[in-house]
């Protein structure tokens, strides 16, 4: 199956900024849905590939600074890019520290908005695909028993077979049978390649 075109999700309770950047944004050659309200834009349901949100600061109701808090708590995560007719400092460092990719001022300069939009898709198709890497790293951490996950987390820390025995209460050739296992389920060529693994998926020495 072929990965979504990425797409840019419109907000802004103004029909004639709606309209202009929509078509703005088509001419240059983007997928583009335009949305008058952040809860109009919430009865969507979530691009599935790459996309940007191109969202108004002030708006009636929510917020667009309220819209993004929202989407964090709820683990919806969007690259972000802000247009607004009046911003000021303390809202610019907050939406910044939030996440968002750019706050631009009304009336936005194309070449600006265009670049700041690459840049929004970019870092989000590059956290979707690590995300992805991530749960199937976690996949194969589900395929480990029990023990082999205790092995594993030690393997990691640089602890040898013998020292991982001794803490474990098995014998060294035990160990190594499961160190194996390990590898194998893991996919991983070396140790180093193991800890890299172990650090994306999280896994820890138990307490």
């Amino acid at each position: 199956m072929s990965e979504a075109a990425p797409l840019i999700l419109v907000v802004d309770d103004d029909p004639s900024v709606r309209k202009s950047l929509t078509r703005l944004l088509a001419s240059a050659d983007y997928a583009v849905e335009a949305f008058a309200s952040a809860r109009e834009f919430l009865a969507r349901a979530p691009h599935e590939g790459p996309c940007c949100l191109v969202l108004d600061v002030r708006m009636p109701g929510l917020t667009g600074i309220e819209l993004q808090e929202m989407l964090a708590a709820t683990g919806r995560r969007m690259s972000i890019v802000f247009v607004t007719g009046h911003a000021d400092v303390p809202m610019s460092v907050k939406a910044m520290k939030a996440g968002a990719v750019d706050l631009l001022t009304k009336p936005v300069d194309v070449d600006v908005l265009i670049a700041a939009i690459r840049r929004a898709v970019t870092k989000d198709g590059s956290e979707r695909a690590g995300e992805t890497r991530r749960a199937e790293i976690r996949q194969r951490v589900d395929t480990l028993t029990a023990r082999e996950v205790e092995v594993f987390a030690r393997v990691v820390t640089g602890m040898l077979n013998k020292q991982i025995g001794s803490v474990l209460g098995i014998g060294e050739k035990t160990v190594k049978v499961h160190r194996a296992r390990v590898m194998e389920k893991m996919q991983a060529g070396s140790v180093a390649e193991l800890v890299r693994l172990a650090d994306a998926a999280g896994v820890t020495v138990p307490r």
